[in-house]
């Protein structure tokens, strides 16, 4: 599920797209400054817009999302 994120975050136009974890939650990725992928690519780091930031490993990436509109 790493290189799922990683393919969105470099398509070109970047497209929205919702990571939902194992544990229910939804994370909206509205552009490419919001999530990155550790140097040696075993978690996704996510920068929510309350301020928090989220470490996902790849077990725990149950699906992405892409969304039309960013919603």
């Amino acid at each position: 599920m790493i290189a799922d994120v990683r393919e969105r975050l470099e398509k070109v136009p970047f497209a929205p797209f919702l990571i939902r974890t194992s544990d229910g939650h939804e994370y909206l990725i509205p552009s490419r400054d919001q999530a990155h992928i550790h140097p040696r690519g075993h978690c996704v780091i996510v920068f929510t817009d309350h301020g928090t930031t989220v470490v996902l490993g790849p077990l725990h990436i149950n699906t992405i999302v892409e969304q039309a509109n960013g919603e």
